[in-house]
């Protein structure tokens, strides 16, 4: 859909420019082709004048006779959308020294118009023409005078002008401005149509229009009477995590073969060790002079090395599954600070000895699927555990600061550890799948699954996750889980 209304941007803007040089060159061409009808009508005016010079004098009884049964004629002639019923048609006679010797409106005569345009370069034996206002306030009162030469014995003797108010094919120029605008928007508009019936007949085999339905229909919600109402913001939400989803389902499906390939790799390369171990270990238990001491030893490696193989198999079903999600499919009001002291309580329970505090700002809540947002914040909790010893706080402070502030329209849950931090050559890897630093205290390492089950969740939430050292001058890891604040919040 982006690609389709990409093109139709552009075809848009081409269709805009193309529009505005031709909306920008309509009112000369209209111009140029009225003037080009007044310059032969002014040429006729002034040989009909011509027939009647004797001496240099210029007579005028017969063109005035003309205008005035011009002027009294009744007509009706409808020429497109232009009802016309009058002649506009105006002109004045000058003789050689720009005095006028006749005005067919009968308001200049006698008046010198020797420094008007079309007067004074038609006596110098040029083209003269020239637009004037009636009324200077008013655009539309323009008119166009085209003025042509009355020769006797070959030297001009006078001036005849013909006058036609621009606003007479002004309509004309103001109706096909009006066409060509709607041509240019309805054309716009049709692309847009074509883009989107073609996006929904791409779409509609995959089953992305039915799963945009069903987002949609998330944005319901029921208050506590019961009553049912819709959001625009979840719905916002829903479409922005569907078309964010189904774009990684194409590009997932593009590049399908890579990436089932990688991730066969990369749990490859984590079963194998302790398969090997497991390995190792049977075939030295057939041993029959093993004392009982080692095959104790032994059979708890297999043990061990099975739970671990059980664990990452299990997280790796958990992490596929939640990677083929879609959408969130129970999503309702999570309140924030009872599941961080809900968390807090059973990570004490699990280290006695180490101080877990919670620090909440407000009663935030988000809109989510509570259990997976409960498994988000537990995984990160428990890796800062992992990492963390009692006392690590130094001087009674907590080891660990679990904490909920508001920023802008996102909650911002940080926990907080004074571990050993993260080294500086596992920045931008620790979200990686099956990466996975030494516990300080055991040396052990977990699947590396669980940072990336935590960035799953939160883009399924719309939201995003962090971890990194803290940046208050003490040591220690900070992770940073920010989720979109509920419609009600």
């Amino acid at each position: 859909m982006r690609i389709l209304l990409a093109l139709v941007a552009v075809y848009v803007i081409a269709m805009a420019a193309l529009l505005y040089q031709v909306l920008a060159d309509l009112d000369p061409r209209y111009r140029e082709s009225a003037e080009e009808g007044l310059v032969e009508t002014a040429q006729i005016m002034a040989t009909v004048i011509e027939q009647d010079v004797e001496g240099g004098a210029l007579p005028t009884d017969r063109i005035a006779g003309i205008f005035r049964a011009l002027y009294a004629r009744h007509f009706s002639a409808q020429i497109y959308g232009l009802h016309k019923t009058e002649v506009e048609l105006r002109a004045y006679v000058t003789n050689n020294r720009g005095i006028v010797v006749y005005d067919s409106t009968g308001r200049d005569l006698g008046r010198d118009y020797s420094n008007w345009r079309d007067v004074r370069l038609t006596l110098l034996g040029q083209y003269g023409a020239r637009t004037t206002r009636d009324d200077p306030q008013d655009a539309q009162s323009g008119v166009m005078y085209v003025g042509a030469p009355i020769r006797y014995n070959g030297e001009i003797v006078g001036v005849a002008v013909l006058g036609k108010p621009t606003r007479s094919f002004g309509e004309f120029i103001t109706a096909a401005r009006g066409n060509i605008i709607s041509v240019g928007v309805m054309s716009g508009l049709s692309a847009l149509l074509l883009a989107l019936v073609l996006s929904f007949l791409l779409i509609r085999p995959l089953g992305l229009s039915s799963d945009l339905l069903a987002a949609l229909g998330t944005a319901w919600w029921r208050d506590e009477q019961g009553r049912r109402h819709f959001s625009p913001r979840r719905a916002w939400r829903a479409v922005r995590a569907q078309t964010r989803a189904a774009a990684q389902e194409v590009r997932a499906a593009i590049a399908g073969r890579n990436y089932v390939q990688d991730y066969v790799q990369q749990l490859t390369h984590e079963l194998k060790s302790p398969i090997s171990a497991i390995r190792g270990a049977a075939e030295l238990l057939q041993e029959p002079t093993m004392p009982a001491q080692q095959q104790r030893r032994f059979a708890a490696s297999i043990a061990s090395e099975t739970h671990r193989l059980q664990e990452v198999v299990e997280r790796m079903m958990e992490l596929a599954a939640l990677q083929s999600r879609r959408m969130l499919q129970d999503q309702r009001r999570v309140p924030l600070a009872p599941l961080l002291q809900e968390l807090a309580a059973s990570a004490r329970a699990k280290a006695p000895s180490l101080r877990i505090d919670v620090i909440t700002a407000g009663d935030l809540a988000a809109d989510g699927d509570p259990f997976l947002l409960r498994r988000a914040i537990g995984n990160l909790l428990d890796n800062a555990v992992d990492f963390s010893t009692p006392g690590s706080g130094g001087d009674g402070a907590p080891g660990i600061v679990l904490s909920l502030e508001r920023e802008g329209r996102m909650a911002c849950i940080e926990v907080r550890d004074h571990g050993p931090g993260v080294p500086e050559f596992a920045q931008g890897k620790v979200f990686d799948k099956f990466f996975s630093l030494e516990r300080p205290g055991s040396g052990k390492r977990s699947t590396g699954l669980g940072l990336a089950f935590v960035r799953e969740i939160a883009t399924l939430h719309q939201g995003s996750v962090t971890l990194g050292n803290a940046q208050d001058g003490g040591k220690g890891a900070l992770a940073q889980l920010r989720l979109p604040l509920s419609r009600e919040a």
